[in-house]
């Protein structure tokens, strides 16, 4: 049931770990829409600091990130990471909720929507990572 008392989540930011980038999308204050943010390269910028920046630049309420689960739904070393970069993002931002979303299709899904658009996905890697972003929001809001 709706509480009109209760604490907006939003705005959120969605997480799409991966071992060299990490696609970041953001909700409105409404959690109406999702829209791609941007692409961390971890080579080139570190990641709990810039996660925790655009946390406070855009009053972030809620932090989803994607776990990636097998297709029985138990959890493998790829989601072994996640968590254990989600624990080390909790001590950044240990004010905020973090919710885990299962991402298992997110990459492909959001892979056939940039094909869908017309876009060239094998050439748009940091576009695929913003995109599975957008999708790990999605469905956390049910859409």
């Amino acid at each position: 049931m709706f509480d009109p008392d209760a604490p907006s989540p939003h705005p959120a930011l969605g997480i799409d770990h991966g071992e060299a980038r990490i696609g970041i999308a953001a909700t409105d204050d409404f959690g109406i829409l999702a829209h791609p943010v941007e692409t961390i390269d971890r080579s080139k910028t570190e990641a709990l600091a810039r996660i925790a920046e655009l946390v406070r630049i855009r009053r972030i309420r809620t932090l989803v990130v994607g776990l990636p689960l097998r297709m029985d739904g138990s959890e493998g070393e790829s989601a072994a990471k996640v968590r254990d970069f989600a624990g080390r993002l909790r001590q950044q931002v240990p004010d905020l909720p973090l919710v885990f979303v299962d991402e298992s299709l997110s990459t492909s899904a959001a892979a056939a929507k940039l094909r869908e658009a017309g876009h060239r996905a094998r050439h748009q890697k940091s576009i695929i990572d913003q995109a599975a972003a957008v999708e790990i929001l999605n469905s956390w809001m049910g859409h």
